[in-house]
This record gives structure tokens, sequence and C-alpha cells, in this order.
């Protein structure tokens, strides 16, 4: 059942959303190079790059996929799994992890990122899964970090990805409770 908050819904998602999900991609990476941080994904179009099409289309293929709609336009996507990616340890019981969550930056202020957290963790809960998990990019000015504790998710740890030619990329995972009145930090 679709979730409606003010006029965005939020849906099931697939494969056949690709070239949506890449234009909110491709716009997340204009978006940051504009601001020169380019430091989380470059400055290559996702919707350009075969790799990062590939990983895309994997997510939508494999992955819980959860679209934000406003007006009958995708404005957000958010993917879902109860693996992490391979540059994160797993937990040590069953969680739920956000692979990939991003919003139309026409729509930056408007909730829609908080709304597709809020789905996640409602989509954990359906799933009687204790722990929803995220990671993030950690570096520059750590604005996506303060940006996760915001929304409620508890800082557990930090990681770094080695990249052949490139500095490594900083990264942060975070974590929720999905019961209980309050987030709670996962102990390892």
């Amino acid at each position: 059942m679709p979730l409606h908050t003010n006029s965005a819904v939020i849906r099931d998602g697939g494969r056949a959303d690709l070239d949506a999900v890449l234009s909110l991609l491709d716009g997340a990476v204009a978006w940051l190079e504009a601001q020169g941080r380019t430091g989380q994904w470059g400055s290559v179009p996702f919707s350009s790059d075969i790799a990062r099409r590939e990983q895309i289309t994997e997510f939508l293929d494999r992955h819980v996929v959860r679209i934000a709609e406003l007006d009958g336009l995708a404005v957000g996507v958010c993917t879902l799994a109860e693996e992490p990616p391979g540059y994160v340890a797993p937990a040590r019981e069953r969680e739920l992890y956000m692979h990939l969550l991003v919003t139309a930056r026409e729509v930056r202020g408007m909730g829609v990122g908080a709304m597709l957290c809020t789905d996640a963790l409602a989509q954990a809960r359906r799933r009687e899964i204790g722990l929803l998990r995220v990671d993030c990019y950690a570096g520059d000015d750590r604005a996506l970090v303060r940006h996760y504790e915001h929304l409620g998710f508890i800082a557990f740890t930090s990681f770094s990805v080695e990249r052949e030619g490139l500095a490594p990329w900083p990264g942060q995972v975070f974590e929720m409770r999905t019961k209980g009145s309050e987030a709670e930090t996962h102990v390892a």
C-alpha cells in the first residue's frame, strides 16, 4: 500500500524505474559537482558509466525498491536488502540495509529523504527485522553524516574504501533499532 505524505507517494519500484533512478543520481552528481564536492560520487554521470549502470540495474533487480513520487514524477529512491554492501561487515543479527537513498534536488528540504527513511523503517518492521542500517560518504564537511544523525540514525562505525588511482573513500555506517520508541545502538 502506498504511503502518502502531503502529495507525495511511495510505491514499489523495479527495473522499469532505471531511467528515473539514473536521472536522480545524475542530478545529485551535477549538484555535488557544482558545489565542488566530487569526493562522494565524482563528476561522471551514473547514466554514462557502464559499471554504475550495471550496479543500479542489479539493485533494481535484487533489492526492495521504494520510489517516492510527487505529481507522478520520481523524486526519490531507496533500495533495501538483508545484506550490507561488501565493504561493510554484516551485523550479528538479521538486518535491513539501505544501499541507495537519493532524492531530486528540486525537492530538497521537503522531507522526501526522511519519508523514504521512515518507509525503510516500516519495511524492516513488516519483515520483523530489528535493525536498519545505512552508510554514507563521510568526507568533506561531513554534512551527510549530520543529516543522517538528524534523521535519528546513530553512528556505529567508520570505514574507508580503497580505490585504484583515487584517494580512499571515507564512510560512516549508521543504524537504527526498529523496535521500541527510540533508536538504540547495535552492540557488535
